[in-house]
């Protein structure tokens, strides 16, 4: 995963926390439920990338095995 892809993960996590409190704030609902589905997103995306890197990791490792 590069780092801009973590980094834009992180801001669309805090984006969407900010979104879901001022929508808790100001009583809007819609705001609030977009700021969750925002920050939800992004919290699965990165779980993702996580999972390809490990993926990558081991079959990488696999290949080193083979190798030897």
């Amino acid at each position: 995963m590069a780092i801009s892809d973590k980094a834009k993960n992180k801001v669309n996590q805090a984006i969407g926390k900010v979104k879901e409190t001022v929508g808790e704030v100001t009583d809007n609902r819609q705001l609030e439920v977009e700021g969750r589905l925002q920050s939800g997103k992004a919290k699965v995306a990165e779980k993702v990338d996580d999972l390809k890197k490990t993926v990558k990791d081991a079959v990488d490792n696999v290949k080193d095995a083979s190798k030897r």
